[in-house]
């Protein structure tokens, strides 16, 4: 039987704190619980959680350098983890099924080594959570399916900052990539 893993995309301060640099604010801040609870379910039943986070150095040739404000700065507190999340991975980091790894894209798989971690570990299944939904969540699910990973959207457990960037975004997981919605 093939393993699963919980990715937990972009949960940093930078990205849910009200004053964090880029912040979707209340709608990130209302998955705390449910990440958390999420996490451990997947811990507890010998599953991995994997933390893909925005690591940027403010280098002015990343695309994302024009489009956004300068946020999850590679050592900067904008880029720890938030709140009760960041707890948890600092009770768990020392395992070998929790992982953590800076990403300079939307999609946790481009410049990464993710899909190398995910085979060597023979996981197949991976269920996506956090931020954005219809920006680096959905960027990494594209490229998962391209690589045919099994997927699954907890919907309760993702969040952007638009209604409509929503409601598309899992629209588009169910209907384009075949992702499982629970």
């Amino acid at each position: 039987m093939m393993a699963k893993a919980l990715l937990i995309i972009d949960y940093t301060y930078d990205s849910v704190a009200d004053d964090g640099a880029l912040t979707c604010g209340k709608p990130a801040q209302k998955l705390e619980n449910s990440l958390v609870e999420l996490a451990d379910k997947f811990y507890r039943a010998g599953d991995y959680v994997i933390f893909p986070t925005d690591g940027h150095t403010g280098d002015k040739f990343s695309p994302e350098y024009k489009l956004y404000l300068r946020h999850n700065i590679v050592g900067t507190s904008g880029q720890l983890l938030y709140g009760e999340l960041k707890e948890w991975y600092d009770q768990h980091c020392d395992s070998d099924r929790v992982y953590q790894f800076n990403k300079n894209r939307y999609s946790a798989f481009q410049n990464t080594n993710l899909d190398n971690y995910l085979r060597e570990r023979k996981i197949d299944d991976l269920w996506l959570a956090g931020l954005c939904t219809d920006i680096c969540v959905l960027h990494t699910a594209i490229s998962a399916y391209n690589l045919n990973y099994h997927l699954t959207i907890p919907r309760k457990d993702v969040a952007t900052f638009t209604n409509n960037g929503q409601q598309w975004a899992l629209d588009h997981f169910k209907n384009s990539l075949g992702a499982t919605l629970v």
